[in-house]
């Protein structure tokens, strides 16, 4: 089978496609003849070695996978040959074939492509158990998503609409704010136009946002604390600044609210059932079309490094997906 491989941490351009044995299934796992493999930025730094986790060389990138169950392992229940799935690997995604673990896999509903399901994972992932999970986001309350034109942005801001809230989507510029009311926002604040604190306050008619999604932190942190409403929830998400803001703790004392912070990878360790339970809420949420999972561009296996440069030159919109020669 092709695989892509790591061997020396060059980055992207040091990645090669090479034939490896075929994998066997050990107890309580299945092997998945891999259909499609979504990349993300951090697929960019794994392979420098800069990013949080740091497997042994050689390895393959791409964390999140769709594919069909090949063979099944002892001790599984619950899949066969010939299902449709979806997993969250955290890296060794971009092969044929994987080995992978029962417990991390997802069935595909009808109507949801290959490509789709491949990147669901992660930003959908943290989204639902930010809003579900840790804010217990309830339906007619407001979301006021940071960052909300990039992808993990975006993706909240799908989510929060389907669980019926208000969404309020912070970025800059026309164009941005356009795609967010497109993904279901239904106010657009662009924060370099307007002060964000007067602009979230006026918004919601001076009552305040109940949940705050923020993936950007940097100086547009304490502004949006400042105009959260009664017990709110500010959800510490990522810091896509490159700025981690230091909060004044009087703010929360005076709003009665709560920071949260948002961990999703370490979530999905220790609870495995929760991290299946949503995802297939995502992916039936994708099935009746209420989660658009845009893929931006696919790209056969050998294209590894192109593929990757789309991301790296922040080029990308929607997921960037590699696809098996099975699925060409």
């Amino acid at each position: 089978m092709k695989a892509v491989l790591c061997k020396s941490l060059e980055g992207p351009k040091g990645l090669i496609v090479e034939e490896l044995c075929e994998p066997e299934p050990a107890a309580g796992e299945v092997v998945v003849a891999v259909r499609a493999c979504a990349l993300n930025f951090f697929d960019t730094l794994i392979t420098r070695g800069k990013y949080q986790f740091k497997p042994d060389l050689p390895f393959s990138p791409g964390g999140e996978i769709s594919g069909i169950v090949q063979t099944v392992g002892s001790d599984v229940a619950g899949f066969q040959p010939g299902d449709r799935v979806a997993a969250y690997l955290g890296w060794g995604g971009a092969r044929e074939k994987v080995a992978v673990g029962a417990d991390k896999l997802t069935k595909i509903p009808d109507g949801v492509s290959d490509e789709a399901a491949s990147g669901v994972s992660i930003t959908y992932g943290t989204a639902l158990h930010g809003l579900r999970d840790r804010a217990d986001l309830q339906a007619g309350e407001t979301v006021a998503v940071l960052g909300a034109s990039g992808g993990a942005g975006l993706a909240a801001v799908e989510i929060a609409a389907a669980m019926g809230a208000k969404v309020i989507a912070v970025a800059s510029g026309e164009s941005k704010l356009a795609v967010c009311r497109q993904h279901g926002a239904h106010e657009l604040v662009d924060y370099k136009q307007s002060d964000l604190k007067t602009a979230l306050r006026d918004v919601t008619g001076g009552r305040g946002v109940d949940v705050i999604y923020d993936c950007v932190g940097g100086d547009s942190a304490e502004p949006a604390l400042r105009a959260m409403a009664w017990e709110g929830r500010y959800l510490v998400v990522g810091f896509a600044s490159g700025d981690i803001p230091k909060i004044p703790l009087n703010l929360l004392l005076l709003k009665g609210s709560s920071a949260v912070g948002v961990f999703w990878g370490e979530a999905v360790k220790r609870d495995l059932p929760a991290h299946r339970r949503n995802t297939q809420q995502i992916l039936d949420w994708v099935a009746t079309g209420s989660l658009k999972a845009l893929v931006g561009k696919t790209f056969p296996i050998g294209e590894v490094v192109e593929a990757l440069s789309v991301i790296s030159e922040r080029k990308a919109v929607g997921k960037i997906v590699l696809l098996m020669p099975q699925a060409e």
